[in-house]
């Protein structure tokens, strides 16, 4: 049964379920007025029935119609049935009546036992009667009066409740399904519009938001959600097609130089010694070129939630710009790099922020003249490297971190300008910033603010 209500559409479980809804209410509220208006009923026939009392005079004269009187006019209604009981068991019934059973407790309010009694008895033609016993000069005399007096109407009611609550079921399903139509209006919009992106993929798709109410929040978000997608993509599209911008050229200069070796071997006519060497050198070149932008393209794929070379750990800033100064002093051929560094401690990952720190050190050897210097201090948390090359135009500024822009000036020089992209997704993502700007007296200076404290907090 629960499957088979699963498996209804959404409508329609909405719909029954304010049907079943209302049709409980429905049946508790019928069954409230029901019960309250019976025991008003009931109330009010024992309340007539121990009002009325049966004449001195007319309950002699019965008696002795029975053996012992004559009868007179009664003073109750004909619709009651009057008997008199004697202490010694004799029943006696006004004429025309039918008999109604007697009981114990009729015959001790007879002998004096009790004042009075009120109990349904049945009369011998078979009729459910209400009857109350009295006791009156010795004797008891009982009041009967048929249930069906209350009976019947409780029935006239009680279907004029079944049938107003059917229709009321019936109203509230119709209405019930009417309101979920139109309360689901939205996430058919919804659904139509992630259907046409599964079997189109096409992201530029927007459903109105109306409202601020919950569906409005879902359409909100679901147009947030196809939008960081169509960038995503787009990204990607781009990334793809800068990646295969830039890996066009070392390729192309490594074909080059493969099949003047290939052909060289293959015609038996011998390059000149120095030739070869600097083939085989520009090979080299070229090979380390492409590993190098492959792995800042495998740097840059990674999502940014995603884990990167390790572990988030608190690390000193001024040893990891140690090892990066190591590192690129080993590629800094005739140009000299100098350090001050103070302490600072961050959390970050260290293989992903040395990394950084690399590049940019690199970055500014690369632009610095031959003999020229690089200074590097760290103070306050701020690490600065000055180079003293050519300097970065203004209108270039705002583009260093792209990714795959490189400054006309610089694209004879190596690199695949996803350096400076690199280092600012690692400074980010360890939730500090980094700039560039123009230095006094030529060349440039990077700033990277990471934030941290200049004493080792202790192990956690």
């Amino acid at each position: 049964m629960i499957r088979r209500f699963r498996a209804l559409p959404l409508r329609s479980r909405l719909a029954l379920l304010t049907a079943c809804a209302v049709a409980v209410a429905v049946a508790v509220a019928a069954g409230a007025c029901w019960l309250v208006t019976k025991q008003q009923l009931e109330d009010q026939r024992d309340s007539t029935l121990l009002s009325q009392h049966v004449d001195d005079k007319y309950a002699r004269t019965l008696l002795d119609s029975c053996g012992t009187g004559v009868p007179v006019q009664l003073t109750a209604p004909n619709s009651y049935t009057i008997q008199l009981i004697t202490a010694d068991g004799v029943v006696c019934t006004a004429p025309g009546k039918s008999p109604v059973d007697v009981n114990d407790d009729d015959l001790a309010v007879a002998r004096g036992e009790l004042k009075s009694t009120l109990h349904n008895a049945r009369a011998k033609d078979g009729t459910e009667m209400r009857v109350v016993t009295s006791q009156t000069r010795g004797i008891a005399a009982s009041i009967a009066q048929p249930v069906s007096g209350v009976e019947k109407p409780l029935k006239a009611l009680a279907l004029v409740l079944v049938l107003t609550a059917g229709v009321g079921v019936l109203g509230a399903a119709a209405a019930g399904l009417w309101v979920a139509r139109a309360a689901l209006r939205p996430v058919d919009r919804l659904t139509g519009a992630v259907e046409h992106i599964a079997r189109t993929e096409d992201l530029a798709v927007r459903i109105p938001v109306e409202g601020e109410d919950e569906i409005a929040r879902l359409s909100a978000s679901f147009n947030a959600m196809t939008a960081a997608l169509a960038s995503s993509r787009d990204r990607q599209q781009q990334l793809i097609a800068d990646a295969g911008h830039e890996l066009r050229t070392p390729l192309t200069s490594l074909r080059t130089n493969i099949d003047l070796l290939a052909r060289s071997e293959e015609t038996g006519r011998a390059i000149p010694p120095e030739d070869r060497r600097e083939l085989l050198a520009s090979v080299k070149a070229q090979m380390a070129e492409l590993a190098g932008l492959i792995g800042d393209l495998q740097e840059l794929s990674r999502p940014d939630s995603a884990p990167g070379s390790g572990p988030v750990q608190v690390i000193g800033l001024h040893e990891t710009a140690e090892r990066a100064l190591a590192r690129a002093r080993l590629r800094a051929t005739g140009r000299t790099i100098t350090a001050d560094l103070d302490k600072w401690y961050v959390r970050a990952e260290p293989a992903a922020l040395e990394r950084a720190l690399v590049n940019l050190l690199d970055n500014a050897v690369k632009f610095s003249p031959p003999g020229g210097e690089v200074e590097v201090r760290l103070a306050g948390g701020e690490l600065t490297v000055r180079d003293h090359g050519p300097g970065i135009p203004d209108d270039e500024l705002p583009h260093v971190f792209d990714r795959f822009w490189r400054s006309p000036s610089a694209r004879s020089l190596p690199g695949s300008g996803l350096g400076l992209s690199i280092v600012a997704r690692t400074v980010h993502r360890a939730g500090g910033e980094v700039t560039l700007r123009p230095a006094e007296g030529g060349g440039t200076v990077a700033s990277v603010r990471l934030p941290g404290a200049a004493v080792e907090p202790p192990p956690l």
